[in-house]
């Protein structure tokens, strides 16, 4: 191989077939975890954006049956806070209708309907972050076997060799080095990016945990309100 024939895309055409076979899987991946990052940030944007709105209204004295009402015509275009919201409201309104005066029974029955839809929310926040840390964590030895696959084939074809030099040497060599740079072209995007959304993730989940307990503390004092005035009232 000439010198003027030592780049990338040249290296690429000239590497063994599993090599190649490795570069093409390694690009496949690169190309899948780039959308995954596109189609999680703009996830996150939305969530973010949809739980700070929700969370604004609720706390700005709207009444509950209000932004229940609001939140069941919403069910499919709003955010997670807003869906955790309506399943709670949905179920206190169920026992309140069965006429379920304990308190304790009312809550907990509220707080399961609650983590539910806390739990299928968070399932679907988190997909696509087990396949970025794959990525992330695969592509690198992907890379790596590549590499030692395409040395042991340039120094197979340097056995047949009477006289190896550099220049006979390095384009073998530098074909199997591409294999590792793809690998790490991969995976560092796909890290970063986990790190990433993992920890905004963890946020999300932070607030509609800490949303749940205020949302449960908000109904425990009006069960509380209107099992004082139906006991005054006797």
């Amino acid at each position: 191989m000439n010198s003027h024939n030592m780049s990338i895309f040249s290296l690429v055409l000239q590497a063994s077939w599993v090599v190649q076979l490795v570069m093409l899987a390694l690009v496949a991946a690169s190309v899948a975890s780039w959308a995954a990052i596109f189609r999680k940030s703009n996830l996150l944007k939305r969530v973010r954006a949809f739980n700070d709105a929700f969370e604004q209204e609720f706390w700005s004295g709207t009444s509950l049956n209000d932004l229940y009402a609001s939140a069941a015509q919403n069910a499919k275009r709003g955010g997670p806070m807003e869906r955790i919201f309506a399943s709670g409201m949905r179920e206190y309104q169920k026992l309140r209708e069965r006429r379920i005066g304990d308190v304790s029974t009312l809550m907990d029955g509220t707080r399961r309907a609650m983590r539910a839809s806390l739990q299928r929310e968070m399932d679907e926040i988190e997909a696509g972050l087990p396949f970025l840390g794959s990525v992330g964590s695969v592509s690198p030895y992907v890379g790596l076997f590549g590499t030692v696959w395409g040395v042991m084939h340039a120094f197979t074809g340097f056995a047949s060799m009477e006289q190896v030099t550099l220049a006979t040497v390095a384009p073998g060599i530098a074909e199997a080095l591409v294999a590792t740079a793809m690998g790490l072209f991969a995976a560092i995007p796909a890290v970063t990016a986990y790190n990433r959304f993992a920890h905004q993730t963890d946020r999300v989940a932070n607030q509609l945990d800490t949303f749940i307990e205020e949302f449960s503390n908000i109904l425990q004092r009006n069960v509380g309100a209107t099992a004082s005035s139906t006991a005054s009232g006797h």
